[in-house]
């Protein structure tokens, strides 16, 4: 098993017929089990069955996404889409007989009560006339992803897809910023009508889902979808509003004091990413120098990074570099048969490099340590609102060694992507607000739709300003978040996180050693523990409860305020 490296997986295409009978059998052993002993090793058997289906379905997955003109691995995308609800309705009805079963109570004692509560969930989410609407999702989202993968922009005398060309977002020259910036509106608005097609789509077949389940719309499924258990969209709401009290006036405060550092007189959309007047920090290497940079950091953190990094390294279980057809997408996923993670990403040469290397590597990281120390697959990874505390975090745990990866320029770097850390939050949030009308208000009209973002950007982004360019200016921007179409209600977790790494990066910087210990916890936990669970164990604080949003931004707060009072004092 361990001699393997990602390109030598043989990919099988997975039998679901055997699939879908052996799960029936199983809930039939459930059923007829006189033992805790029995359920417990139907439950191992459960588990080995998971771990190879899902290990096919990333490898599909991968490959696909490596190449989206490979029509084999298209096709596999597209039977697998047709063949999981079929399976997930096996699936629910064994988690249906361990929750009937007399022995549920020892399960709960053996391993927690985190088990039932989302075997619960994924019942509550599922029955069968979801089937033909989830066939249906899975051919939107695939044609969404595809449409934006085959992206080629002319611009500069190249042809670049969306990773590319958002490297010119960051040029000294403010008219190529501008210019790139526009063409990356052009591809978005000459695509509008069918994206706006296949987002209408979306909104009828999830609130068809939705209301399969007795609901009014998708909104509590998407929760549940989301493993949310111990909160809820009032919650999410006051978090949100929390971040225009707190944190849209500082971002007003960061972009004021951008527009005068770097000379002019009103920020535009496409001075954003444009930080300093000499430029911004760029990679001191090319891609196979940052790998190795990143090799050596990890080596450096802890003994438990150097370890997980080399297994990365030496198994190929990194793909990061920019080629024609790859995705415009960066990920992070597990192939459970080997217990290894997956980064996948288009470097572009910027700062986003670095975040890769920390961001995605930070997920895998956790998915490493939870793999290891979990004992069953629903525990081998977290919920989602969790998950993006383990890569943000570590992103703020890579500050020390900037110097690596971008020499004189590192303090550079520290400024710019903690700022870009906190002015994120209200996009993020606006993100979240969006998705919350459009299913709730299945009756806009597609430019009804693009007209609610631009006023979400008026309340969460007021410094936000275009120029020569209608699409944007009526609301087109929402158009490149793909989490909009393919991962409906996460893009809050983002936000929420945030919050909790920055407390990690507070309590970094006053104790490493705790800090790290806290870290560990967090990964070593993976998905046995509920969310407020989660937070306590890694001793974080909850975002929702009032004046939170406050408290974990004031440290990132109080250093980008002192460094823009230095730097007007000279």
């Amino acid at each position: 098993m361990e001699q393997f490296t990602f390109g030598t997986i043989k990919y099988e295409r997975p039998d679901y017929d055997f699939y879908n009978k052996s799960f029936e059998e199983l809930s039939k052993k459930v059923t007829e089990a006189k033992s805790f002993a029995e359920i417990k090793a139907i439950l191992e058997e459960a588990n080995q069955l998971l771990v190879t289906l899902s290990t096919m379905g990333s490898v599909a997955y991968i490959r696909n996404t490596l190449d989206t003109t490979d029509e084999f691995y298209e096709k596999e995308i597209e039977y697998q889409n047709n063949e999981d609800p079929v399976f997930e309705d096996k699936l629910v009805a064994f988690y249906k007989a361990l929750l009937a079963s007399p022995f549920k109570e020892e399960l709960r004692k053996e391993y927690g009560n985190q088990l039932i509560t989302k075997m619960q969930l994924d019942v509550d989410s599922f029955n069968e006339q979801l089937i033909p609407f989830m066939q249906k999702e899975g051919a939107l989202t695939t044609k969404y992803q595809k449409l934006m993968a085959m992206a080629k922009i002319p611009f500069d005398g190249k042809e670049l897809n969306l990773y590319g060309i958002q490297k010119y977002f960051e040029h000294p020259d403010r008219e190529v910023r501008k210019q790139a910036f526009k063409a990356y509106s052009d591809f978005y608005h000459s695509n509008e009508e069918e994206m706006e097609e296949i987002f209408a789509e979306l909104i009828e077949v999830r609130n068809a889902m939705g209301k399969a389940l007795g609901y009014d719309n998708y909104i509590p499924l998407g929760y549940k979808n989301q493993g949310r258990t111990d909160y809820g969209k009032e919650e999410v709401a006051a978090f949100r509003e929390q971040v225009r009290t707190e944190i849209v006036p500082l971002c007003e405060e960061l972009f004021k004091a951008q527009a005068k550092r770097i000379g002019v007189d009103e920020l535009k959309v496409y001075d954003e990413f444009f930080i300093f007047p000499d430029g911004n920090a760029e990679p001191a290497g090319d891609d196979e120098y940052m790998i190795n940079e990143a090799k050596k950091m990890y080596h450096a953190m802890s003994p438990e990074t150097a370890e997980f990094i080399d297994f990365m390294i030496d198994h190929e279980l990194m793909d990061l570099k920019n080629k024609p057809n790859k995705a415009s997408t960066g990920y992070q996923t597990d192939l459970m048969a080997y217990k290894a993670p997956f980064v996948f990403s288009c470097f572009n040469h910027t700062i986003g490099d670095m975040q890769v290397l920390s961001h995605e590597l930070g997920h895998a990281f956790a998915a490493y340590q939870a793999m290891r120390h979990q004992s069953i697959v629903p525990y081998y990874s977290e919920s989602t609102d969790i998950a993006e505390i383990h890569s943000m975090s570590m992103e703020q745990f890579a500050y020390p060694y900037a110097e690596q990866f971008f020499g004189k320029d590192a303090d550079k770097f520290r400024f710019a992507h903690l700022q870009e850390a906190i002015t994120f939050v209200p996009f993020g949030v606006a993100v979240d607000e969006f998705q919350h009308i459009m299913y709730a208000n299945p009756n806009l009209t597609p430019k009804e739709r693009t007209y609610e973002w631009h006023k979400l950007e008026e309340k969460y982004m007021p410094w936000r300003k275009y120029e020569d360019d209608e699409f944007m200016e009526r609301g087109g921007f929402w158009y490149h978040k793909l989490h909009i179409f393919l991962y409906p209600f996460y893009y809050i977790n983002y936000t929420l996180t945030t919050m909790g790494a920055m407390e990690f990066k507070k309590k970094y910087q006053e104790d490493k050693e705790a800090a790290w210990k806290d870290y560990l916890t967090l990964c070593n936990v993976g998905g046995s523990l509920s969310y407020l669970e989660t937070l306590k164990a890694a001793h974080l604080s909850v975002p929702f409860e009032e004046g939170s949003v406050k408290r974990a931004i004031s440290y990132a707060k109080d250093i980008l305020l002192k460094a823009i009072e230095e730097e007007q004092e000279k």
